[in-house]
Order: structure tokens, then C-alpha cells, then sequence
């Protein structure tokens, strides 16, 4: 069952109520009061035991056999703030048909005891009304819904807002004392009601039509154990569907006598799964090590064709899923597992004898067609058209049956998309419904729970429109990049180029210009901005490779005076400086990697205005400090 966190704790001091509660991953609760104001608390009590006993009857007529994916229904007595009532928690795992029988259930249920309010929501939350959600009326959103939604008198009831103005959540003690004090107030939405129980009309038919049998081969001593109880099937399945490493070492142990359900003596059994069961064991595929292996070539060997193949590889599963069931100590604690256990200690000792071939031939036997496992994708095209699987040719008279039974699947699932077509339909017709999304959203369709939240909103309507300033958010890339801004850029091109010219000119028209404080200043000013930028140490200009490598004498300095000459003529023809190469030259490898196509570095410099021809070879180096192909 589920294992509920517990709220009535305190740990962190007075007023700590305890974290919220959340529900495991596919579980579904269920909750049932008796409010009836004529009744003593133990009157109460002795009502419920009575519904309690009516749910077990109820269960052995509808349920004979039934398989639970993994939780049965059940109804346990406790007794929580001062009230009796009935609670219970079902995973049900990937069969959703177990949870929407749970429902029906409860919905017979409170047929029976007109004085039954009952709660029912999933890890999803109210998840009727999800079902609904194409009938809600505005105001029922999921911040007011919890605790609003009660089963009564077989009918889906809601309490509505008391102040429509300021919608608020609702507790269960207040949605109790308005059931206690004034029941006439819940509405009764037919449109919501018909959505949300939808998928209880094939009920209880639907019951037996999610079972399938099979015929297959399994070990003698699995076929008694089943024949005990058809419901061991699911956890064993489970079991190889889950199957892990260390499970798989089970069925190899290092004596095959220690297998409690060896591949041996195999019987054929008309086996009872659920559709979702029979389903995760045949879309398996595996390879059956050792003497499983040997098992199943054996049997294959001796089926012949392809579809005894197929019963034989689902024999061999199901007996390889009951030993890693047994054999795994995480399942000791499950019931299904003790009682297969005591089963097994019972034909082991020999108080139990194993069922003879004519025993097992006086066995029912029961073969289910698989059609409902094949998917003819012309009837699934034509139900998402909104046409049935029969509406584009009338059949002949002797293939009427058989057309009359082809379809993607079962009737619930053809129901189920014929549904979801046409509110999607319905969607794209609402004329309300723009490209922003929904319009006409009120308070309560913002989630502010937070109360940070509602300053936000407040903020929201007093900001009419955002601006963009695109000036402001380049200066801040090219801070981010460890670039000048471009008026800084500008005073240290300007001061660098006198400089420049002071150096070329004589010692007395240097004099004229500044004094050599002045240029020691401007020197020390534009190293400290280079510095700052990180320019200064990833520069590989002419003038920083002369000057790295000392003097140079002869043709060497005439050169490496001309290289300098000749970059800075460049920088003034284009108007820039280039302050980081290394930059650069990353930037291009960049948007070369990303072939043409749109992408960070192309992104960012379209942003700043600046645009690149497409690449035309892939190799790039570089030549006396220029980028060359």
C-alpha cells in the first residue's frame, strides 16, 4: 500500500504543522465520511464498519479473479482529528483501468449509504476534474478546487466560492462544516459530471474485457501455484518487466537445483493476465541465459510455427519472472511473496502433490484473440479525421463481422481519441483563443501562493512596457568581453597615435607637443586601461613582438619598423584598433563551427551590428599577425 507522509508532526519549533503532504507516483487516495448529524461518534463508526463490509461484498461480485496492476482497493477504519472515517491508498502503476475502477466503486458504493461524502484524487491532484476540464466553469481553476469535489448519492457535487469577488483555497475542515451545515449549497454540474465519470459507462462490463488469456508453457510447479491464485501473475511480471542485473543472477545460480521454478516439466495452462500485463511480457525482448536458453530452443523446437513461438517465449518469461520475484530480498515483505512461499514449502515437503496432466486438462481453458495488440494505422488516420473505422467503404455482407471488429485497438481507446480529436478541434475553433494563449485571465489564474508573487502582479499592471535600449546592452557586452567602451576606445586611440607622433618626431618638437611627464602619464594610462581590458597580454601586434624580443639591429629593425608602420596604417584606414586578436580569432572559429547556421557567437554579433561573409574554406592561419585562407 501507500506509505502517506504524516502533517502532524512539529520538529522546527511551535506552529510547524509539517511539510505538505504529496502522494507517491501513480497512486490514487480515497476518502469516505459519514455526515450524518443524528449519529453519535460511535454510531459512526458502526455505519462505516457497515460500508467496509458492503466494499467486500461489492469486490467479490464485480471483482472474482480480478488482477491488480499492484495495490488492491481497500478500506481501512481510522480515526483522524476527532472524526471516524474510512481511508485508502492504491498505486496502481501503469493501469490506469485500476484506477478508474476504483472509482466506479466508490461511486457504488455511495449509492448504497446516501450519508457517504467521498474524496478522491490521485498524484495529479483532482484529477476528475482534469477529466472534466473542458466543462469547468471559469472560477473552478486548480487554485480553489482541492477539497471542493465530493462523490454523494452516486452524483459529482461542488461547493462553490462563498465570496465569487476573492476566490480562495478551501481546507477540508471548512469543506466538511459547509457539508455539516449547509449540504444544499453544493452544485450539481451535469456537463462537469458527464466528463468526469465518462469513463465509467463501460463499467461493470469493462471489468472483464481488460482480462486476457493466454495458453502457454510453464513448469509444473508454477501451474499449481497459479491455479491457486491467478493474481501471483502480477507481481511477477512486474518483476521481469523491472528486471535488473543483479535480479538476472538469480536464475544462474551456481547449482540449478537451488531454482525454485526450473525450466522443467512444462504443462500448457490457459494463464489469466490483465491486457496491460500480457502486454509488458510479450513487448520484451530478451535472451534467456544458460539453461533457460536450452529451455526455450527445446520447447521452440518442438512448437513449430511462429505464433507457438511466440506462447512459448511468454512461458519462459512469466517462469523467469516468478524466481526473480522469490529470489529478490526486496520483495520478502510482500504478501503475494509469503504466501507463494508457504505454497512452494508445502509442494517441496510433499504435503501438497503437484497436478497431474489429466488434472490440468479438467482445468478451464480459455484462448483470448490478440487483434486488440495490433494497430491498423488506415482506422487510426480515419479516427483522427473523425471518421470511424468503418465510414469510408461499406463492407460486403460476409466481411461485415470481421470489419465490424477491426479498429486500432479496443473500443475505449477508439472512444478515448475520438474525444481528444474533437476537443482539439474545439480548441482551434475557439475564437478567444489567440497565439498569446487564453485570454481573459483573472486573479486566480496566477499562481500566488507565494505572497512575492502578488507584489509581482501589482508590479506588472503599473509597467505598461518594457524598452529595449540596444546602445546600453552593447556597451555591456563589450564590458562582459573584456572590451573598451567606444568612447573609451576613442580617447585611447586618440592618445596612442599622438604618442606615436611624439616618438617619430624630434626631440625638440617632442618638447613642443608634451613634456615627459605628460607622455609618462599617457603611457602609464594606457597600459593600466590595456592591462584592464586583457589586451596587454594576449596582443601579438608587430610593435609587441619587436619590442618582446629586445632590440633589433640592420634590415631586422628596419623590418620591424615597416611591420609596425604597416599595421598602424591599417588601423587608421579602418578607423579601429584591434585590442584582442586572441578575441577575435576565437570569435571566427566560433561562427565557423556553427557551418551557417544560427548560434551563439553569430547571435552576438548580429546583435552589435556586426555581419560576416559566409566561410569559404576551412583553413584559416595566420601570416605576419593578419588572418589568411
Amino acid at each position: 500500500m501507500c506509505n502517506l507522509a504524516q502533517d502532524n508532526f512539529k520538529w522546527f519549533g511551535e506552529g510547524f504543522s509539517g511539510f505538505p503532504k504529496r502522494l507517491p507516483e501513480d497512486c490514487i487516495e480515497y476518502i469516505i465520511h459519514i455526515i450524518n448529524p443524528t449519529l453519535s461518534p460511535n454510531q459512526t463508526r458502526a455505519h462505516l464498519l457497515s460500508l467496509q463490509k458492503a466494499s467486500s461484498l461489492l469486490q467479490k461480485k464485480l471483482l472474482k479473479d480480478y488482477i491488480w496492476q499492484r495495490d488492491p482497493f481497500a478500506l481501512s477504519l481510522v480515526h483522524e482529528e476527532g472524526q471516524w472515517l474510512l481511508r485508502g491508498c492504491t498505486n496502481y502503476g501503469d493501469s490506469i483501468a485500476d484506477e478508474w475502477l476504483i472509482v466506479y466503486l466508490l461511486r457504488e458504493l455511495s449509492m448504497q449509504f446516501s450519508d457517504a461524502w467521498i474524496r478522491v484524487y490521485d498524484t495529479d491532484g483532482e484529477f476528475l476534474l482534469i477529466e472534466a476540464a473542458n466543462a469547468l466553469p471559469k472560477w473552478l481553476n486548480p487554485e480553489v478546487a482541492e477539497n471542493r469535489v465530493w462523490i454523494h448519492d452516486a452524483k459529482l457535487l461542488v461547493l462553490p466560492l462563498s465570496n465569487p469577488s476573492k476566490p480562495q483555497p478551501l481546507t477540508l475542515k471548512e469543506s466538511l462544516a459547509a457539508i455539516s451545515g449547509s449540504p444544499s449549497t453544493f452544485q450539481h454540474l451535469r456537463a462537469v459530471e458527464a466528463e468526469a465519470f465518462r469513463r465509467l459507462m463501460p463499467y461493470p462490463g469493462a471489468i472483464t474485457q481488460n482480462q486476457h488469456y493466454a495458453t502457454v508453457p510453464i513448469p509444473r510447479k508454477l501451474a499449481a501455484i497459479l491455479h491457486a491464485s491467478p493474481r501471483y501473475v502480477a507481481p511477477a511480471v512486474e518483476s521481469f518487466y523491472l528486471r535488473d542485473p543483479i535480479a538476472l543472477r538469480s536464475l544462474q545460480p551456481k547449482d540449478a537445483k537451488r531454482l525454485r521454478f526450473p525450466p522443467e516439466d512444462f504443462v500448457n495452462v490457459s494463464v489469466c493476465f490483465t491486457r496491460i500485463l500480457f502486454a509488458q511480457l510479450r513487448s520484451q525482448e530478451w535472451a534467456p541465459p544458460g539453461i533457460w536458453s536450452e529451455a526455450l530452443a527445446s520447447l521452440s523446437e518442438a512448437a513449430g510455427n511462429g505464433g507457438a513461438v511466440e506462447k512459448v517465449e511468454i512461458g519462459i518469461k512469466l517462469a523467469a519472472g516468478f524466481e526473480m520475484l522469490i529470489k529478490d530480498n526486496k520483495n520478502a515483505d510482500k504478501q503475494a511473496v509469503r504466501e507463494i512461499e508457504l505454497l512452494l514449502e508445502d509442494i517441496e515437503s510433499g504435503n501438497e502433490a503437484l497436478p497431474t496432466d489429466q488434472e490440468i486438462a479438467m482445468w478451464s481453458a480459455r484462448e483470448d484473440d490478440e487483434k486488440w495488440l495490433d494497430i491498423n494505422f488506415e482506422d487510426f488516420e480515419k479516427e483522427l479525421a473523425g471518421k470511424g473505422a468503418n465510414s469510408s467503404d461499406t463492407p460486403k455482407s460476409g466481411e461485415a463481422n470481421e470489419e465490424q471488429n477491426r479498429g486500432f485497438g479496443d473500443k475505449a481507446a477508439q472512444e478515448n481519441l475520438r474525444k481528444m480529436v474533437e476537443r482539439f478541434e474545439a480548441f482551434l475553433n475557439d475564437d478567444d483563443a489567440g497565439i498569446e494563449g487564453a485570454e481573459g485571465l483573472d486573479d486566480m489564474d496566477f499562481d500566488n501562493d507565494d505572497p512575492e508573487d502578488d507584489d509581482a502582479v501589482d508590479d506588472s499592471d503599473e509597467e505598461e512596457e518594457i524598452e529595449f535600449d540596444e546602445a546600453e546592452f552593447a556597451r555591456m557586452m563589450r564590458e562582459m568581453m573584456g572590451m573598451p567602451s567606444e568612447d573609451d576606445k576613442v580617447t585611447l586611440i586618440d592618445e596612442a597615435r599622438a604618442l606615436a607622433r611624439a616618438e617619430e618626431l624630434g626631440s625638440d618638437e617632442e618638447e613642443e607637443l608634451n613634456d615627459g611627464d605628460e607622455i609618462r602619464k599617457v603611457m602609464e594610462r594606457i597600459e593600466a586601461e590595456l592591462n584592464e581590458s586583457g589586451a596587454l597580454d594576449l596582443d601579438i601586434t608587430p610593435r609587441k613582438i619587436v619590442a618582446s624580443k629586445g632590440a633589433v639591429k640592420g634590415k631586422g629593425k628596419r623590418r620591424a619598423v615597416e611591420l609596425v608602420q604597416e599595421y598602424e596604417g591599417e588601423s587608421e584606414d579602418d578607423g579601429e584598433v584591434d585590442i584582442d586578436f586572441n578575441l577575435a580569432k576565437n570569435l571566427l572559429e566560433s561562427l565557423k563551427g556553427q557551418g551557417g547556421l544560427a548560434g551563439p557567437a553569430g547571435n552576438l554579433m548580429g546583435l552589435m551590428g556586426v555581419q560576416f561573409p559566409p566561410d569559404e574554406d576551412d583553413r584559416v592561419t595566420v601570416v605576419n599577425d593578419r588572418v589568411e585562407r
